[in-house]
Formats: C-alpha cells, sequence, structure tokens
C-alpha cells in the first residue's frame, strides 16, 4: 500500500496527503502525519494562474478577487449579504469541512450525498486534540501492524501444515505402491507354480499311457515256441516278485521341511533390511525387494551370500528360496552390477 492510499485510509484527502509527502520529501507517513496534524487548519495555497508586475502591483486576477472599496456586493445593488459561507456541512452526520476536496473524500467514504454551506466556521484543533488525534492515528497503525504480523503468521504456519500432510501423503503412496508390487509378484509365483503343476500333471499323464500302451502291445505280440500255458505260468511265477519290487521302493530319508524363509540384506550402504518369503518364492522375489527399497528399478546389482561366498547367477534367479538353501534364514549381499 502507498503513503499517499494510507494516508487517505486515515482520513486525510488526497491532496493534502500529496501536499504532506511533498513538502517531508516523501521521508514516510508518520512525518507526513505529523505535518498534516500541524497544518490542518490551514488550506491549501492555491496554484499560482497570474503573475505580480515588476513594480509589485498585483495582476488583474488578483485584483479582480478583492471586494469593491465601496463595500457594495458583486451584484452592484449596494447590500452586504446577511451571512458568509464559513465551511460546508454534511447534512447526514452534521459534520464540517473547510473544502471541497474535504467533502469529495467525505462523500467517497461514507457513502453520503447530500451537503450544504454553513456559517459556522470549523474550529482549529488544539494541542491536546491533535495529540489524541496522532495517539489514534499511531493505535491504528499498530493495529494494521499487528493484522498483519498476524495473517503472515497464520499463512506461514498453513504452509508448514500443507508441506506435511504432502509428505505423508507421499510416503502414504509410495507405501502402498510397494504394497500393489509384492502382491502382483506372489499372484505372478502362484500363477507359476500352477502352470508348473499342470504341466507335471500333463507329462505323468502321458508316461502312465505310453506306459500302458506299451504293455497291451507286449500283452499283444505271440509268445514263440512257449505256450500260453507256460507263458501265463511263468507271468504267474514271476509277478508277485516284480510287484514286490515296484511295490517296495527305496524310502528316503526324511528331511525337515521349512515354508518360510527370513532373510537378512545388507545394503551397499551398510544398512540391513530383514523380510520373509516364501520357501517355494524364487530369489527373483528377494530381487524384487531390493529394487523396491532402492526405488530405481534400473540400478543393476546383484546377490550373493558370504560363507560359502557364492554370487548368484541369472538361472539361480528363477529357483525357489528352499533349493537354494536360503531357509529357514540366510544373509544376502547387495553388490554391484548385474
Amino acid at each position: 500500500m502507498s503513503d499517499i492510499q494510507t494516508l487517505m485510509d486515515m482520513g486525510f484527502p488526497k491532496e493534502k496527503a500529496e501536499r504532506a509527502l511533498e513538502v517531508t520529501n516523501n521521508k514516510g507517513v508518520e512525518q507526513a502525519m505529523e505535518w498534516l496534524l500541524a497544518h490542518a487548519d490551514e488550506p491549501l495555497p492555491p496554484a499560482t494562474t497570474g503573475s505580480t508586475a515588476a513594480d509589485g502591483t498585483a495582476t488583474s486576477e488578483t485584483a479582480n478577487s478583492t471586494p469593491a472599496a465601496d463595500g457594495q456586493t458583486a451584484d452592484g445593488d449596494g447590500t452586504s449579504a446577511d451571512a458568509v459561507a464559513k465551511s460546508l456541512k454534511c447534512d447526514e452526520c452534521g459534520k464540517l469541512f473547510k473544502s471541497q476536496e474535504e467533502v469529495e473524500f467525505h462523500a467517497a467514504k461514507t457513502q453520503h450525498s447530500s451537503f450544504s454551506e454553513s456559517t459556522e466556521e470549523k474550529k482549529p484543533l488544539t494541542e491536546e486534540e491533535k495529540k489524541a488525534q496522532l495517539a489514534l492515528l499511531e493505535e491504528k497503525m499498530k493495529r494494521k501492524r499487528q493484522e498483519r504480523e498476524e495473517n503472515e503468521k497464520k499463512e506461514a504456519m498453513e504452509r508448514e501444515r500443507l508441506r506435511i500432510k504432502s509428505g505423508k501423503d507421499m510416503l502414504e503412496a509410495r507405501r502402498k505402491m510397494e504394497e500393489q508390487e509384492m502382491k502382483k509378484l506372489m499372484d505372478q509365483r502362484k500363477r507359476e507354480k500352477l502352470e508348473t503343476k499342470a504341466a507335471r500333471d500333463r507329462v505323468r499323464l502321458q508316461i502312465e499311457a505310453d506306459r500302458a500302451a506299451r504293455k497291451a502291445k507286449d500283452a499283444g505280440e505271440p509268445a514263440g515256441v512257449t505256450s500260453p500255458t507256460s507263458t501265463t505260468s511263468s507271468a504267474t511265477a514271476t509277478s508277485p516278485t516284480a510287484a514286490a519290487t515296484v511295490a517296495s521302493p527305496p524310502k528316503p530319508a526324511e528331511t525337515k521341511s521349512y515354508t518360510t524363509a527370513k532373510i537378512a540384506i545388507r545394503m551397499m550402504d551398510g544398512s540391513q533390511l530383514v523380510q520373509t518369503f516364501q520357501a517355494s518364492e524364487q530369489l527373483a522375489a528377494v530381487r524384487l525387494f531390493v529394487q523396491l527399497k532402492l526405488g530405481a528399478i534400473d540400478t543393476p546389482f546383484g546377490l550373493m551370500t558370504n560363507f560359502p561366498k557364492k554370487v548368484f547367477t541369472d538361472e539361480e534367479y528363477d529357483m525357489p528360496l528352499d533349493k537354494l538353501g536360503l531357509v529357514p534364514n540366510a544373509v544376502l549381499i547387495v553388490t554391484k552390477g548385474s
């Protein structure tokens, strides 16, 4: 806000505000306000429209403004006016004004429109009234400064609140994205398991069908000179032994099975992450988990064990964790490069 607008908000006419700033060399509102209070009763100097003659006499415009020497009025009727207008008065609030500028400013500020001339003279302000008005204006300026500071403080607090909220929203969105990526990975692993099981079932059924076909083919071929009876007896004699052989396969050694694998991952910056995976999940799930934590999918890196030292190859990333010996617990180290 300009100094002129500030003085006009305090109730001073625009012309006087401009004159006060001009007289005080635009040194601020306070000095201009002090000048206005000190010269509140003085009218603005009129603009010079004529010049004086060389001998010091006034021009014709000045001469025309003086009253007639014979005391007659301007209309020449020889009578003097009963009353002289000394001020302008607002008919709505009764306030007196010295100049037309003050009237215009009051009308713009209060929306009053009824004014008339008055014979009352606007009394000059006393020293006490000037001090009181100055104190009132200073208090008004102080309140405006306080309001501005409070508004700035509120705006700063609102900006900080929005910044914190934005940070929380970003963290929540990142967490949800990681959960969605892990869910997609789990669904993909589940589909791969189902597809692998279905392929194995198809192969097993095909083998059984081929075996049954061979048996049927063998049963339909001629046995040469051997009679059917002897062939049947021989088959009957040897069938219990073969059945016993088929029914009694060697029992494998019992091994304890684990369903989960707790993996401790040592990052390149020295930090450590711990995550539990399914024992049947592929090592690629661990690599995807590290990529999500790094926040850079395209960053090349590898995984290795320390004791014994082993760097996993691309083929081993497609193998399950239990087949790689990473159950129930294992420590993996993230290395540079792919």
